[in-house]
């Protein structure tokens, strides 16, 4: 609906699909198969046709334009029709009331679901990280600014006396206190501004300028959690301290690199799996004791195995139990070879083995979102969607922009669970910031299949095969992790009823 908006907004313009994207898509990774999707789902839903267009035409290698004439309703009824005015203004406030009563009534149900474990004690002071800023159009800068602030954000995530929030518009506001900052290089130095403030009232408490030569960058990492924590009213042991104070690599390429691979990574698309397995591993290549890299190389080999890219499925799944259990060995003082290690673990089904891993990440790391998700994520494969929900709170409310993933989750275990209503809400959000993601999609047509709105059901199976059109409901089934009889048979059965 979106792109049709778009579309008739600028009737007879053609829109190229890097602004469609921009626009329909703000601030989300996609591929130009989402759009693609789109439009024929549109052209389907039109009755439309792609080498006769009445609607949509397709304008090869610019884009598309709305070929229909459009009109604009009027912006108020004409003289002589105030009843009819009146009986939709009322018709709108009664649906508003409606709206309004049924929203609370959600949240109500919402608070009475979430009591149980909570991620960080709410007498913890609460701390978000807002991305740091590049100055200037510098590529490296960029870099360097991503970097410093997902490591702040997992360093002070592993501090027992503070909970670390997502620095997102709600993650901030509920915080107590908020860091920013800037990072510029030039002529050979690197500085960085740092400022603490107050997150309710927006009263600066600190600052701090550091400006290095760029080969000192990991001292100004090592310096700036500590500085930060002894400025807040956090109790932090000094073995804390001393933990978050080691640099995870003094090699500044490899960890040029190192970011790189994680940004690739998160597109959880083949291609870019090979461009972050290529970064990982000259990462390693320049510094062989930078832990965090074989973590995430680790990750790669997985995601091999769970969407069968690998010639051997068997060898790829070995090579990252290898690669985790070397990180885990390298530095047990930090949660991301843990996290590693669990997800081998999941995907070998030895669930059990993967919540002990995780549990020991979280015990490192109080405040690790990532971790509470990959619990509930377990929980609900072992056939426990109850004991998943909670968890997922917790991570949503560490990070709210956990994006596509933690409400594929939360809308998974909330379909075993029988709550349809809850289940498509978020699993709607998830299919929002990833339209590619068939998993979602599988989830999504199994859902309205229970809905019994086998239309909508068909719609999702179109987009499958769109995206995958060998996809095979077994052969999926085959590399999954979930290892629950009657789960797995629910989905085996709505997929074979829609032609998989």
């Amino acid at each position: 609906m979106e792109v049709l908006n778009y579309l008739a907004a600028r009737p007879g313009e053609v829109a190229s699909r890097e602004a469609l994207l921009a626009a329909v898509w703000p601030g989300v990774v996609v591929g130009d198969d989402a759009l693609t999707q789109v439009i024929i789902k549109l052209r389907k839903a039109l009755g439309d046709a792609s080498e006769t267009p009445a609607y949509i035409q397709t304008i090869p290698k610019r884009g598309y334009r709305l070929i229909a004439p459009v009109s604009v309703p009027l912006a108020r009824p004409p003289v002589g029709s105030r009843r009819s005015w009146r009986l939709a203004a009322a018709v709108a406030l009664a649906c508003l009331m409606v709206f309004a009563g049924v929203y609370f009534w959600v949240a109500k149900r919402e608070g009475e679901r979430t009591e149980g474990p909570s991620a960080a004690a709410p007498s913890l002071p609460s701390i978000s990280v807002r991305s740091f800023e590049p100055v200037g159009a510098d590529p490296e800068a960029a870099l360097l600014a991503r970097g410093m602030t997902a490591d702040l954000v997992s360093d002070l995530s592993r501090l027992s006396g503070l909970a670390v929030l997502d620095a997102s518009a709600s993650g901030a506001d509920a915080a107590d206190y908020l860091v920013t900052g800037t990072v510029q290089r030039f002529e050979g130095r690197v500085r960085v501004n740092v400022f603490l403030a107050d997150a309710r009232t927006g009263k600066q408490i600190w600052s701090e300028r550091y400006d290095r030569e760029r080969a000192s960058f990991f001292d100004i990492q090592q310096e700036l959690g500590p500085r930060l924590v002894h400025t807040l009213p956090a109790k932090v042991s000094e073995e804390e301290l001393k933990r978050i104070a080691r640099p995870h690599t003094r090699n500044l390429e490899a960890y040029a690199h190192f970011q790189r691979g994680q940004a690739a990574l998160g597109v959880r698309r083949k291609a870019e799996n090979e461009v972050a397995r290529a970064a990982f591993e000259k990462a390693i290549a320049l510094d062989s004791g930078f832990t965090r890299a074989y973590a995430a190389l680790s990750t790669t080999h997985v995601w091999d195995f769970r969407n069968q890219w690998s010639a051997d499925n068997s060898a790829a799944l070995a090579r990252a139990f290898t690669l985790a259990q070397t990180a885990q060995q390298m530095n047990p003082d930090i949660p991301e070879p843990y996290y590693a290690l669990a997800f081998v673990h999941m995907h070998r089904r030895q669930h059990e083995e993967g919540i002990a891993q995780m549990q020991n990440a979280l015990r490192l790391a109080p405040s690790y979102a990532d971790g509470y998700a990959l619990i509930a994520g377990l929980y609900t494969y072992l056939g426990r969607p109850a004991e998943s929900v909670p968890l997922l709170r917790s991570a949503l409310r560490l990070n709210p922009q956990g994006g596509q993933l933690y409400f594929l989750l939360l809308g998974r275990a909330y379909l075993f669970l029988g709550d349809l209503a809850q289940a498509r809400i978020n699993l709607e959000q998830a299919l929002a910031r990833n339209p590619e993601n068939v998993e979602t999609l599988v989830y999504l047509a199994a859902l309205h299949l229970a809905a019994r709105d086998e239309k909508e059901a068909a719609w999702k199976a179109e987009e499958i095969r769109i995206l995958q059109p060998d996809f095979r409901i077994r052969d999926w089934l085959r590399t999954y992790p979930m290892s629950d009889p009657g789960q797995i048979a629910r989905l085996e059965q709505a997929m074979t009823k829609l032609g998989f």
